[in-house]
């Protein structure tokens, strides 16, 4: 019998969101790399999430949503176009293509991720406690 077969559910999320993480923590290290192994300057990546349906094996079989990362898909925007005729990267005109990195976008979701993975961690861990909770009142 499972008790706490809600933790499936954060535990997903928590996944997904360390995914998010990591995908944000890529965007702001490369905010200044003008040149890539394909060639152009950096393309900011984005995460997108959908749910899915899981069936529980608790007490009446009831079906949970859990999220699971969908895809990370590449930001095609253009970047933005800064005159430094002395950067290696820059065109005859002087101009060099910058990553579209926004960084004020990016921290912002890096809070929103990390305050979400945090939400999760304490859903889990009062699941914790209240089964076990649970456990001690049959001693």
């Amino acid at each position: 019998m499972n008790l706490i077969s809600g933790i499936d559910v954060s535990a997903s999320a928590l996944t997904a969101q360390k995914t998010r993480l990591d995908v944000v923590a890529q965007n702001i290290a490369n905010a200044q790399t003008t040149r890539t192994a394909s060639g152009g300057p950096y393309e900011r990546q984005v995460v997108s999430f959908e749910t899915q349906l899981v069936r529980s094996q608790g007490i009446g079989g009831a079906a949970l949503q859990s999220v699971k990362v969908a895809q990370v898909t590449t930001d095609h925007t253009p970047g933005q176009q800064v005159y430094n005729p002395q950067h290696p990267d820059a065109s005859a005109d002087g101009l060099v293509t910058m990553p579209n990195v926004n960084l004020s976008m990016e921290m912002v979701d890096l809070i929103t991720a990390s305050r979400t993975y945090e939400a999760n961690l304490s859903v889990v861990k009062n699941a914790r406690q209240m089964a076990m909770r649970t456990l001690e009142i049959g001693k």
